[in-house]
């Protein structure tokens, strides 16, 4: 508890929220411009590549079916603390990994900070400001991972033979100070016993939310499946198919921030409304992106990023927007963390797939089957928008 003399200010502990949350998202994306050069120098193989990304994944997964409603039960501010220094161990590993091995570390460590915080974090932005929260929890995540994309890829390009350390290490000091600025922030949880019980792998979805959540569900998978392909086999593809390095290299960047802007223009807009609008401009993004590797047009798959983002963004928003109001305080946490679960396992399982079908059938068939599929989920959606709305 804080002095009473001590008032609470909302809007300072949203901008911290906002920021700490960004920054493990630019974390996690910031690896993404860095594999080529990793592969170059330590020679591992394409199927190592995809293990690493599959760690970062699976651990963050472990870490919100055992901890992902931990701060229900122990307030915010320390789990949130505890996913800080974590992430921060993290960076360092990364800044002095000589092999593939500190890579895989660095990922695991970084898997389970993600996992803690998002959830946790997620939950405090709720707690502080039910609307400005869901809009944040939407478009930080975003912002970050462009962010993160992005300057990695300057820092390496200014920097050839620094910047693909200096970016974690400058990342490392941006998670100190969130740390000091999360101990200044008033705690907005409460602390209620069964915190031990929590650690046993479940996913927790209260009663009332269950029937949304189902419908929600194809909507968060579509999204989160065309972010796993943005930050795994995009990048490569407009390589190979365009020969753009420049693009090759900003292909998430426009995918995320198209996705951000979208959320922000869209804000005031229902669930359902937003729900609608994604599952359009998935299939016409997806169908924009198979047409111009059929093409072999630059232009076509950069339109396409820009248009599949917005799907991205505002059909993630939707999706948070039909099932986070519906839950209790106490519930924020382990609601939010089973939202990420399935968000993982859509953002990781079919990526680690198609890296793996794409040295049988080669990268462009892969892309149609992984397009396709996207397609299909974001149908799926648009078909529970015709239902009952259960949020706004």
């Amino acid at each position: 508890m804080f002095p009473s003399s001590v008032a609470p200010r909302p809007g300072r502990s949203l901008a911290v929220l906002a920021l700490t949350l960004a920054a493990f998202f630019a974390a996690s994306s910031a690896p993404t411009p860095l594999y080529r050069l990793y592969q170059q120098d330590w020679g591992f193989s394409s199927g190592m590549l995809t293990l690493v990304f599959a760690v970062y994944a699976f651990s963050l997964l472990l870490a919100l079916l055992t901890m992902g409603a931990l701060s229900d039960h122990l307030g915010r501010r320390p789990v949130l603390l505890g996913a800080l220094v974590l992430e921060a161990l993290s960076m360092a590993v990364f800044a002095t990994a000589h092999d593939v091995q500190g890579l895989l570390w660095a990922r695991v460590l970084q898997g389970v900070a993600t996992g803690v915080a998002g959830a946790a974090v997620g939950a405090a932005l709720l707690d502080v400001d039910r609307d400005r929260g869901a809009l944040i929890n939407t478009l930080a995540p975003m912002l970050g991972m462009a962010a993160g994309v992005l300057g990695a890829n300057e820092l390496v390009a200014l920097l050839p033979d620094l910047g693909r350390t200096l970016v974690f290490w400058l990342l490392l000091v941006l998670f100190a100070l969130a740390a000091c600025a999360v101990l200044c922030m008033p705690e907005s949880g409460q602390r209620r016993p069964g915190a031990w019980a929590t650690l046993r792998p479940r996913v927790r979805l209260p009663q009332q939310v269950r029937a949304a959540f189902v419908r929600m569900a194809p909507m968060d998978m579509a999204v989160w499946a065309l972010g796993g392909f943005y930050l795994s086999l995009a990048p490569t593809l407009l390589r190979v198919v365009t020969g753009s390095e420049m693009a090759a290299g900003l292909a998430v960047c426009i995918n995320t921030v198209s996705a951000a802007v979208g959320i922000w223009c869209l804000r005031a807009w229902p669930a359902r409304g937003l729900l609608r609008l994604g599952g359009v401009a998935l299939l016409a993004g997806v169908a924009l992106l198979l047409a111009g590797v059929h093409q072999h047009s630059l232009v076509w798959m950069l339109s396409a990023s820009v248009v599949a983002g917005v799907g991205f963004g505002v059909g993630f928003q939707g999706a948070l927007r039909s099932v986070m109001p519906l839950a209790a305080g106490h519930e924020r946490a382990g609601l939010l963390s089973a939202v990420y679960i399935l968000s993982y396992l859509a953002f990781s399982l079919p990526a680690i797939a198609a890296g793996l079908m794409t040295q049988r059938i080669g990268l462009e068939a892969t892309t149609y089957v992984y397009g396709g599929m996207l397609m299909a989920l974001a149908a799926l959606a648009l078909l529970g928008t015709r239902q009952r709305a259960v949020a706004v």
